[in-house]
């Protein structure tokens, strides 16, 4: 399969929710995801800033059925394209929604015997006081 290499995406992210499976009218399954990653770092006073961005992953077929079964708290690795659709709502108003169309989806860390994920936060390195938020 062809992929245009100028629009990759690669996302390490916890779900914020359980995955849900759907079927289309067509009958094709797909799974939506929301991935929340996290950016930590410290601001010029000292203090630890901290900035959440959340993203809809779409995944399809054989992809969809796995993804189905991860749980919300989950870390993964998602590899995939942004994809733009567009529709009108009933009052008639153009939407838009972008969202990562998933090529894989790779399950990190363990999960303890509870059900919650093992694993540290990530945080900035202490020792070098960046303070750059990108």
């Amino acid at each position: 399969m062809y992929r245009n290499s100028a629009n990759r995406v690669i996302l390490v992210g916890n779900l914020g929710t359980d995955p849900e499976l759907k079927t289309t009218s067509a009958k094709r399954n797909f799974t939506t995801l929301s991935l929340a990653t996290n950016y930590s770092w410290r601001s010029g006073n000292g203090d630890f800033k901290n900035r959440v961005d959340w993203f809809r992953i779409i995944c399809w077929g054989k992809l969809a059925d796995y993804a189905s079964k991860l749980e919300k708290g989950r870390q993964v690795f998602v590899e995939g394209s942004l994809r733009t659709r567009e529709w009108t709502d009933k009052n008639s108003v153009k939407r838009f929604i972008t969202e990562v169309y998933a090529d894989s989806v790779t399950p990190l860390g363990r999960k303890k015997d509870n059900g919650d994920q093992e694993g540290a936060e990530a945080h900035p390195d202490e020792k070098t006081g960046d303070d750059v938020p990108f």
